[in-house]
């Protein structure tokens, strides 16, 4: 099984991947962080969740994410960047839904997002994480930057037309 963290496990996209995670036959969640919910049971405040997850939240500090085969960031852009040198270390896979390692240009990230990128290492190793499009390459990755909703529906519309 693949042991799985989230970091930001109360936000809207957070609540989605544990719903989606929870049903993964192959995933044993680990760890969900959250600091206003620290020890709160997930199934309480999540009872559609019940005897699916069986964690509590705790506090980003407490978690113990270099446990985890591989963590996932539902949070805010810069939180990633912030956590991924020492999960990187720790032989973690990291896998982004926010900006922090959508694009591997740092001045082009900071003027979109107008906050510095504290890892352009990290960045560059990045993979873009259109698994549509980008398959073998994030298989393979040790972080991964996830495309937001617009970009993801041009590039999967304009994919075909380019391959041809």
């Amino acid at each position: 099984r693949i042991k799985v963290g989230i970091v930001g496990g109360t936000g809207y996209t957070g609540v989605e991947l544990l719903r989606l995670l929870s049903q993964h036959p192959h995933v044993e969640l680990t760890a969900i962080t959250s600091r206003k919910e620290d020890g709160l049971p997930v199934a309480d405040m999540y009872p559609n969740l019940r005897g699916r997850v069986r964690i509590a939240f705790s506090s980003p500090e407490k978690a113990t994410l270099t446990d985890c085969d591989v963590v996932f960031f539902a949070t805010p852009h810069g939180v990633a960047m912030a956590q991924a040198q020492e999960l990187i270390a720790a032989g973690t896979k990291v896998i982004d839904l926010a900006a922090d390692f959508r694009l591997q240009d740092v001045p082009t990230f900071e003027r979109w997002y107008k906050i510095p990128h504290t890892c352009p290492d990290i960045l560059a190793e990045s993979q873009y994480g259109l698994v549509e499009l980008n398959r073998e390459a994030i298989s393979k990755a040790r972080v991964i930057g996830n495309p937001g909703c617009y970009p993801t529906t041009v590039l999967l519309g304009l994919a075909p037309l380019l391959e041809g």
